[in-house]
């Protein structure tokens, strides 16, 4: 890896402005994790720019009774959250109820967190959109997660597409799908990224100016 450039410290700002899923991907792949992207399809459902935040965890279940403290543990995990934290809601794909929607996005955003990923349904999309605040979801739905679904634990690991997410892991999302640095090889696996998307710049650069692939392959060993 080329030292010469990498900074002492790659901050989550300096992730969103230079890093994206795909070599984030990887670099994981070079440090040995090779499953950290969930076999499911996420899509973003209010924009398409990149997400970048530390996991907040939340674990969800389905509900065929009336809830005696509705919306308590969600409620608690949105009021818990802290800036650049990404709300992560693990509930199997069920798409039973939407688990999210403007109101949660509102208190969240106040709190500093910067996005949501979650396997299962959303609603309030226009309203998010125009918000500009990241959701990635399996779908829609109208149905208010009342008495349909519910938090049953925070902050502890949680399984989406067979990816474990941490609360504290670094998660990318973009158009090209989701990714999870687990937070203790985050110093291997963001100066791994750093370093390739800048030498893919040099790359990219060679072959606009008439290098063949080949060649550029050859030299720089990037593909």
């Amino acid at each position: 890896m080329n030292t010469q450039s990498l900074p002492d410290v790659i901050t989550l700002p300096m992730m969103r402005e230079s890093l994206y899923t795909a070599v984030v991907s990887d670099a994981l792949d070079a440090a040995g994790h090779r499953r950290q992207s969930p076999g499911v399809e996420l899509r973003p459902v209010t924009t398409q720019r990149l997400l970048v935040g530390r996991c907040k965890t939340t674990l969800w279940d389905d509900l065929y009774h009336e809830d005696p403290r509705p919306y308590e543990l969600e409620l608690k995990a949105v009021d818990d959250c802290e800036p650049d934290d990404v709300l992560i809601a693990a509930c199997n794909g069920s798409m039973r109820s939407a688990i999210w929607g403007e109101l949660l996005t509102t208190a969240a955003a106040n709190r500093g967190c910067v996005g949501a990923v979650v396997d299962g349904a959303v609603r309030d999309v226009t309203r998010m959109r125009e918000m500009d605040f990241p959701v990635y979801a399996r779908g829609m739905s109208p149905l208010d997660s009342l008495n349909r679904q519910r938090v049953v634990d925070l902050d502890v690991p949680v399984e989406i597409g067979g990816v474990v997410f941490r609360s504290g892991d670094i998660v990318f999302a973009d158009v090209d799908g989701i990714v999870v640095v687990p937070q203790e090889a985050a110093a291997d696996v963001i100066p791994l990224a750093w370093a390739k998307v800048h030498a893919e710049n040099k790359v990219r650069d060679a072959i606009r100016y008439g290098m063949s692939a080949t060649e550029a392959f050859e030299k720089y060993g990037i593909l």
